[in-house]
């Protein structure tokens, strides 16, 4: 004899309302739940606090990790092992492409031989800013080889790694990497994106 599935609680059959108001949600768009509904939760974290953590210390390991790849978008760009470790990764052959907010202290410095400026000099190195209009290139984070992303609300600044409360974040998860590099093709590609000047040879 063939039995027949039934839907059962612990106090027996459930109730027909509880089925319709089931298959409602199941059909609901994801849209009409709500913003945080919008994602699928995905990927393993690690978070990192400053200052109880020097959070310069897990850039410059990630970055020593890479082995092919970087994309890197950065409001602000001034702690030197952050950019020696950038500059590291290009001369061991890691193609960089840096986006940046036109607003770097570096600009208005006249010794084009700081690390910043060694940095845009590697061969493996391509530089964009955001130009146009008053809105900030905001972000501070980058991607490693497909394989991590590293957020969070902490520049890429000597204070904002060692004395400021900030928080780095790292998410490996291939799925979210592709979302933040769909988001860096946007950018590096929009109308208002341009070359960073290049740094004068000396």
């Amino acid at each position: 004899m063939r039995l027949r599935p039934t839907l059962v609680s612990q106090t027996g059959p459930m109730p027909w309302r509880i089925v319709l108001i089931l298959l409602f949600l199941a059909l609901v768009p994801v849209e009409a739940r709500g913003p945080l509904d919008r994602e699928r939760a995905m990927g393993g974290l690690r978070i990192y606090y400053a200052p109880r953590t020097n959070l310069a210390d897990i850039d410059r390991a990630l970055l020593a990790s890479a082995k092919s790849r970087i994309d890197f978008a950065a409001y602000v760009l001034t702690d030197n092992t952050i950019i020696n470790a950038l500059a590291d990764a290009a001369r061991r052959g890691v193609k960089l492409r840096i986006y940046l907010d036109p607003d770097q202290p570096a600009t208005k410095n006249p010794d084009t031989s700081s690390p910043f400026w060694t940095l845009f000099r590697q061969p493996n190195v391509e530089a964009k800013m955001k130009m146009g209009g008053n809105d900030l290139m905001h972000l501070k984070a980058y991607q490693v080889d497909g394989r991590v992303l590293r957020t969070g609300s902490s520049n890429f600044s000597f204070s904002g790694a060692r004395r400021q409360d900030n928080d780095l974040i790292l998410v490996e998860s291939a799925d979210v990497v592709a979302q933040f590099v769909q988001q860096f093709e946007y950018m590096w590609t929009r109308r208002g994106s341009e070359p960073f000047p290049a740094p004068a040879m000396r």
